[in-house]
């Protein structure tokens, strides 16, 4: 049935690209491709089918990356998983809830900030780390306060954590390895 809706769907926004209301589109999920439910290698062929050819307008993924979330990420590190499936194809990667909703601020330690970039705060080297994903092309944050969004803009001016360091990372808070 998802496949059905998800075609269908991306017809009605090939229809509004071709009449030039849109230049492309993308597809956001929380738990999609982790349950199995979507691959990018699907979206892919769905959108080709919509548009009734492999010049679709399907262009981006959204979905979480985090210390909290690290499936992707360490797929990522491997070019595998969704996000290396989506950068192989040019398409956009927005990273959504890089902080878990605050939840691996109030998780993560000072020593784990001081292992992902000493001298950044622990939300600020957290930020860093689902940034530097391999493929990832856009982060989406909110944040409560200006103050909030200086140090985010500062974390994020900083060069990329390096993968072999998001991958010391992810084995020690999550040693389990993604199929």
């Amino acid at each position: 049935m998802l496949p059905i809706v998800l075609r269908e769907a991306f017809a009605v926004l090939e229809e509004a690209a071709a009449a030039g209301h849109l230049s492309t589109y993308g597809i956001a999920t929380w738990s999609g491709f982790t349950e199995g439910l979507i691959t990018v290698k699907l979206l892919d062929r769905l959108a080709t089918e919509a548009a009734g050819s492999p010049d679709h307008r399907l262009r981006a993924v959204q979905l979480p990356v985090s210390l909290v979330e690290a499936d992707a990420l360490e797929l990522a590190l491997d070019g595998r998983g969704p996000i290396g499936e989506a950068a192989e194809r040019g398409w956009q990667v927005f990273a959504s809830a890089p902080l878990h909703g605050g939840e691996l601020v109030r998780a993560a330690t000072d020593e784990l900030a001081a292992l992902l970039r000493p001298g950044l705060s622990v939300a600020q080297a957290c930020l860093l780390a689902a940034a530097s994903c391999p493929g990832v092309t856009k982060i989406l944050l909110s944040a409560s306060a200006p103050a909030h969004w200086e140090a985010a803009r500062a974390a994020l001016d900083q060069a990329a954590i390096p993968p072999w360091t998001l991958r010391k990372v992810c084995d020690v808070l999550a040693p389990h390895h993604p199929g």
